[in-house]
């Protein structure tokens, strides 16, 4: 039995059928922008390997990081116990995150730090005697997470709720923003969309703990980017109603709009905010929710008196250790040169497919690049379509995207938006 023939038998991938396994690509070594499969050939990683591996795999300060902390202690329990790299990186998230996000709570994955987030807005509300408050509102088109909870503030079409109908309790939802980045605002509460989450919350704000959004972008549930003119409303309206603003930055913290986090292309600060991904870039699974000193003082008043959670590997001191260095990356403020020139470019060169015949829209926004087509795009086209190009795309649903490395250069940019053009024009 050869390794992928193991593979297709007993290992199980992600969102796959076991009895249609289809193809499968064997990865031996990845370095830089570029992934090698075991029969020598060479592929851009143009997802960034699900949008973590910002500065590229293998990131030489990255890896010398983990290799000094894996030699000295890869990993110690959290409770009682504190540790320098868990230090050092909250020093540094503290220095990036806007002014009032400043109590981190470390988790393991990005789907986990929302769960958490969520149980922080329900223990912060009971301690503030709003028992009631234990509903979520939350946006159509979003995704945060295949977790339990995480799940019910999903989109409910194209998410998983039909599927987990009656055993998952279903969240409050609003249509998605309809004003696009880009596009002229308009103050007009009817028009804008701000009217109907005014009445959501109005109707059942005595309800509702928190809404739950991601910035600016949606990443998962559809790759839509939305004005950011409506999170100012949210922030508002949340206020008005004693709901506490929850941000998903998992997909879009640390550079990938164009801005270090996405709230600040609104200058909106949340009550909690949710990271991962690129927190270590890519180089190993670590999360966190970064929650304002009101929301932590306002749990510590609960009946409970702490937090009700704490994970295993909690503050890794590993992942801790990569999330140093990541940091130290972006601190260096190069990031903003390279997304500004992948922006840049993608603009110029996906505007080739605004005019295909299938193809509804094309959108760039920072290192992020979107075609999106009329029908699904069948996932077995690109697989193919990767050893002929070079190139690794993952297209989802009704969208080809990429979300590149920041370090990729402008040669090897070109290969993906040829890719992802030449998909968009034999995509069925």
């Amino acid at each position: 039995m050869t390794p992928l023939e193991f593979d297709a038998r007993h290992l199980w991938h992600p969102y796959t059928n076991v009895a249609e396994a289809g193809p499968m690509h064997l990865i031996t070594e990845a370095n830089g922008v570029w992934l090698t499969r075991d029969d020598g050939g060479q592929m851009i990683d143009a997802m960034s390997s699900w949008w973590c591996a910002i500065h590229g795999h293998r990131h030489p300060t990255i890896t010398q990081a983990m290799q000094r902390q894996l030699a000295q202690m890869p990993h110690v329990m959290f409770g009682g116990l504190s540790h320098m790299p868990a230090i050092e990186l909250g020093q540094k998230m503290i220095g990036l995150l806007p002014d009032g996000l400043d109590r981190i709570f470390y988790c393991d994955s990005g789907s986990v730090s929302v769960e958490v987030a969520l149980k922080m807005a329900v223990q912060y509300q009971m301690a503030k005697g709003h028992k009631d408050k234990v509903e979520f509102a939350t946006i159509r088109g979003g995704y945060h997470g295949d977790t339990w909870k995480a799940m019910s503030v999903c989109d409910p079409i194209n998410g998983m709720h039909g599927l987990f109908r009656g055993a998952l309790s279903i969240q409050n939802f609003l249509p998605r923003p309809s004003i696009q980045i880009g596009q002229e605002w308009d103050d007009d509460p009817l028009k804008n969309g701000l009217a109907l989450l005014e009445g959501l919350l109005m109707e059942k704000g005595a309800q509702i703990a928190g809404l739950i959004v991601e910035p600016i972008v949606q990443g998962a549930g559809g790759m839509y980017f939305y004005h950011p003119n409506w999170l100012k409303g949210a922030r508002d309206l949340c206020d008005q109603h004693d709901i506490l603003l929850i941000f998903d930055e998992i997909a879009t913290g640390f550079g990938r709009t164009g801005k270090l986090f996405a709230m600040e292309h609104a200058g909106v600060i949340p009550d909690i905010v949710c990271l991962g991904k690129a927190l270590t870039g890519g180089h190993i699974s670590f999360a966190a929710t970064v929650s304002t000193d009101a929301v932590a003082r306002g749990i510590g008043e609960s009946a409970a008196g702490v937090f009700m959670h704490g994970p295993t590997y909690m503050a890794n001191p590993l992942a801790c250790a990569a999330g140093v260095a990541s940091l130290s990356l972006l601190e260096s403020g190069a990031w903003r040169t390279q997304v500004s020139g992948i922006e840049t470019q993608m603009r110029q060169e996906l505007e080739a497919a605004r005019t295909l015949p299938d193809v509804v829209d094309v959108r760039v926004l920072g290192p992020i690049g979107v075609i999106e087509m009329k029908q699904r795009v069948d996932p077995k086209i690109a697989h193919q379509l990767a050893v002929e190009t070079g190139v690794w795309l993952r297209p989802f649903a009704h969208n080809i995207y990429c979300m590149p490395p920041y370090v990729i250069s402008q040669q090897d940019l070109s290969k993906v938006t040829s890719a992802m053009v030449a998909l968009a024009r034999g995509a069925p």
